[in-house]
């Protein structure tokens, strides 16, 4: 017998939308392929947990449902569509909020580098990209991305940054997440040795401002 999925019931957009996206660990594998195509074997790996019956039906939805495309061959991995890619804000939004309620992080919670990458994303305040013509590299362990500010418009990227970076970042996953929820300053963790930054200050602090880390001078 096949799994009922379960709606609410409601003639309501939101309502709708959480019918596609409101099972468990539905959105942590729209998180995953926000960040490119992935091979069931990548996604399992990546999302420690879920129980391999329980990714193949919710990929099996997600592809009924036109939200993600499946592999044509053994090279090729899941990946969004068009209306999958639509998620995106919506998901950077909802992981910005989210940066509210992190704690402190234990031992027996996961962190992944690649993770990284969407929360800079999350973390970025387009509005005080004004006038920054500059970019930003961030290594969090063995994954690198950057920031391009063009003519004050941001746009994150995965690589390395082209030419010289004005600023250099680099840390573990665990410290970056805590420092974009705010639990630790980047100086703090600069202090404890746990970041390093390459760059001068007034780069460092422009970068600091357009993730939100502080406040623009008056």
């Amino acid at each position: 017998m096949g799994h009922v999925r379960r709606n609410y019931g409601q003639y309501c957009g939101l309502a709708a939308a959480l019918d596609v996206i409101g099972e468990r660990w539905t959105l942590l594998i729209i998180r995953e392929l926000l960040l490119g195509p992935r091979r069931y074997g990548e996604l399992l790996e990546a999302l420690p947990g879920i129980g391999t019956n329980l990714l193949a039906e919710r990929l099996k939805v997600l592809h009924e449902l036109g939200v993600i495309t499946r592999p044509q061959s053994r090279d090729q991995g899941y990946a969004l569509t068009e209306l999958g890619r639509e998620l995106r804000e919506p998901v950077l939004s909802m992981a910005r909020w989210g940066l509210h309620f992190l704690d402190a992080p234990t031992p027996d919670v996961e962190t992944r580098a690649h993770w990284g990458f969407l929360a800079v994303q999350a973390m970025i305040d387009p509005e005080r990209a004004t006038e920054i013509d500059e970019s930003y590299e961030f290594r969090v362990d063995d994954v690198v991305f950057h920031i391009s500010v063009t003519h004050g418009k941001p746009v994150a990227l995965e690589g390395p940054a082209d030419g010289e970076p004005a600023v250099v970042a680099s840390t573990d996953a665990r410290t970056f997440v805590e420092i974009g929820a705010k639990r630790l300053t980047p100086f703090e963790a600069l202090a404890s040795g746990r970041l390093q930054l390459t760059g001068d200050t007034d780069a460092i602090v422009r970068s600091s401002v357009l993730l939100g880390l502080m406040a623009p001078a008056e």
